[in-house]
């Protein structure tokens, strides 16, 4: 078929057109949006204003911190006013929300990657870290992982829209996502079919087989430790660790690996939920604020907070 479109808006359905559920399901994800802001907010505020947190572990923290506030920005606001306003999204809009969603997505993918790979570096081979993990090789990481990340969601964004939509156009989904364009389309979706598919194996595959094989490395590491108490330092830092990547990486290949498969609706968009609300959501309390030095951190800024005001109050 000729690449034309005749829809001229999408319509996003949501979980339930029930108005009570729509109104419940508003308020949870407003919820877990707030509580969201708030977290990753305050550690981009605590590890920029304290100087014991300027490290490369910090330095990465901070940046995903950043990219959650942005990746759940795209998908929750919308779904909240879909739910309880308007339904409507247009044809542009609904691009650059999969030009977003993709982007953020696949960058909180690259984050990760580092981060596993910069706490291996500082179990396995502290010696070398400083060398290794340098602050240029650190701003270099993140902008090739937000690069990658933007050229990946342009590939699949403009062949998405190549397509032509003259059938339905109710998306059945809280957001716009490639698998839910996919079987709208009147045109032969085949060729974004195996794009989608082999990218998604390779490259979620690829990343999340390294992450795996970087804690399978720090463990041996941490084994070999002398006091139980370190080993369980260890352990409950990176077991959290792995489950967020874990949930992240097989919630992405059930929607994605098969996109125009017949599964049922509300269980597509109950996946969904897991690759793009709940990561940013648990990242700042599996990441940073179980952590100790944050912790520390986050008091010493309060008590200057106050220290500060006392003196205006006074």
């Amino acid at each position: 078929m000729a690449n034309y479109t005749t829809v001229t808006e999408f319509l996003l359905s949501g979980f339930s057109d029930v108005w009570e559920l729509r109104v419940l399901h508003a308020m949870l994800f407003l919820l877990i949006y707030l509580t969201t802001l708030m977290g990753n907010l305050l550690i981009v505020t605590v590890t920029t204003f304290d100087k014991s947190l300027h490290t490369p572990m910090y330095f990465f923290l901070r940046n995903l911190s950043v990219l959650d506030v942005c990746y759940i920005s795209v998908t929750v606001p919308k779904a909240c006013m879909i739910l309880l306003l308007n339904r409507v999204i247009s044809i542009a809009g609904c691009a650059a929300q999969i030009f977003l969603v993709v982007s953020c997505a696949t960058t909180e993918l690259l984050f990760l990657t580092i981060m596993a790979y910069d706490r291996y570096v500082a179990i396995c081979h502290p010696l070398h870290y400083p060398v290794i993990m340098n602050l240029r090789v650190c701003i270099q990481m993140t902008l090739a992982s937000v690069f990658s990340g933007l050229i990946y969601a342009g590939v699949h964004t403009g062949n998405t829209f190549r397509l032509s939509y003259c059938q339905s156009n109710v998306v059945h989904q809280f957001f716009c996502d490639i698998p839910s364009l996919l079987k709208l389309s009147c045109s032969d979706t085949f060729n974004n079919e195996v794009a989608v598919f082999f990218c998604v194996l390779v490259i979620v595959g690829g990343f999340f087989i390294f992450i795996i094989m970087s804690y399978i490395r720090i463990f041996s590491t941490v084994l070999k430790f002398p006091t139980r108490g370190e080993k369980g330092k260890a352990f409950s830092t990176c077991v959290p660790h792995i489950l967020v990547v874990t949930v992240f990486a097989s919630s992405v290949n059930a929607v994605y690996i098969n996109p125009t498969s017949n599964s049922p609706t509300i269980q597509d968009m109950i996946i969904s939920v897991f690759y793009s609300i709940i990561p940013p959501f648990l990242n700042p309390i599996i990441y940073s604020l179980r952590n100790k030095q944050i912790k520390e951190a986050v008091q010493r800024i309060m008590r200057r907070i106050f220290y500060i005001r006392s003196l205006f109050q006074d």
